[in-house]
């Protein structure tokens, strides 16, 4: 699983070094290709290609047609770039999304379990404080056990 969060510095050809506990879990489930987007385009997705294909998978199942998917693939696809981790571990972030995301300096790379998000710092803190956890998230997460 990727879990956790690391600050790693972008340099200056727009690519970040990925962490070396993310790493380990990557190369021993999944290579070194990568679909790099956004939805909103706050903050970076850096999707193992494998999981990027079973999403793309369920979207062609319910056709490119639907106005859901459009959309999502409308925005995926703008800030999108298929990338391959270079020999010293870094990916590339397409500048688009680095300028959208304001993905400068030192970023925070977290893991949400099959993929990994690029935050800029002071944004991610923003979005904590603007949207805190609440009893009614409590008790979702409580519903599975936890």
């Amino acid at each position: 699983m990727l879990r956790g969060t690391y600050k790693v510095k972008i340099d200056d050809k727009g690519r970040i070094k990925i962490p070396t506990t993310y790493r380990r879990h990557i190369d021993e489930h999944y290579g070194n290709e990568f679909y790099v987007t956004s939805v909103t385009g706050e903050s970076a997705l850096i999707y193992p290609m494998k999981e990027w294909l079973a999403i793309e998978e369920k979207l062609r199942a319910k056709g490119t047609m639907d106005k859901s998917v459009r959309k999502f693939l409308d925005r995926t696809n703008y800030f999108g770039q298929a990338v391959e981790m270079d020999s010293q571990n870094r990916v590339l972030l397409h500048p688009l999304l680095r300028t959208s995301a304001d993905l400068v300096a030192d970023v925070a790379v977290m893991g949400y379990l099959h993929y990994l998000e690029v935050w800029s710092m002071d944004r991610f803190k923003q979005r904590l404080d603007s949207e805190p956890y609440t009893d009614e998230d409590a008790a979702s997460i409580a519903q599975l056990g936890i």
